[in-house]
């Protein structure tokens, strides 16, 4: 696959996270002493953390400010990118591959910046990256395009040549549709979608180790 640019997603593509993803809203909630509602995990799961901040003021009453709600969330977070985090199988030398082909990489993610950055830095791939864009700071999740967009134009290679890899189908609905050729990542998280994700991307990988794409 000949690409000059490269826009990457975190948590489930380049990093092994989404297992904390999962029970994060409903262990927020209980925290808080609120009993998490039916089908939360996939309501949370197109949404970025403000956006996911949002829905618990609207939906559960919570009265703390946005900000309040982020800063506690992110502190059941931190600790985990910090420390525990790791990445995927074969993310580290299929990044080295690229950078030696003089391949243009970012990161695009739903996660905030400082977890990101701390998890990066302690697996010591963050060099590989120009940028980091997070949806916080685009103001919007990946049910929008903008955050891919906004890639594309910092990394300057031609759409044809610039490939998105993700793991989630909603991300993958996202950037298809804006005309991003697309490389799906298998996720456990991500399973029950494979057979609509194989449909929507141009390839299709198991493990970065697996692939001599």
């Amino acid at each position: 696959m000949k690409m000059e640019a490269a826009i990457f997603d975190l948590d489930g593509t380049l990093l092994d996270s989404m297992p904390i993803w999962q029970g994060l809203g409903e262990n927020y909630l209980l925290q808080k002493k609120l009993q998490p509602t039916p089908g939360l995990q996939d309501a949370l799961k197109t949404m970025s953390l403000p956006q996911a901040a949002q829905h618990f003021q609207s939906a559960y009453g919570l009265r703390e400010t946005e900000a309040t709600i982020l800063t506690e969330i992110e502190t059941l977070l931190a600790d985990l990118y910090r420390y525990e985090v790791p990445l995927k199988a074969g993310v580290a030398e299929y990044l080295q591959t690229l950078q030696e082909q003089n391949v243009k990489m970012c990161i695009a993610t739903a996660t905030e910046r400082d977890l990101a950055e701390s998890a990066l830095e302690r697996l010591g791939i963050r060099e590989y990256f120009s940028t980091i864009l997070t949806s916080s700071e685009i103001k919007t999740g990946k049910d929008n395009p903008r955050i891919y967009q906004r890639a594309f134009e910092q990394l300057g290679a031609p759409i044809t040549k610039t490939v998105v890899f993700e793991d989630a189908l909603h991300a993958i609905e996202t950037a298809t549709a804006a005309g991003f050729r697309v490389v799906g990542v298998y996720d456990e998280s991500a399973a029950q979608d494979r057979e609509r994700i194989e449909v929507l991307t141009e390839q299709y990988i198991y493990s970065f180790s697996d692939w001599k794409g």
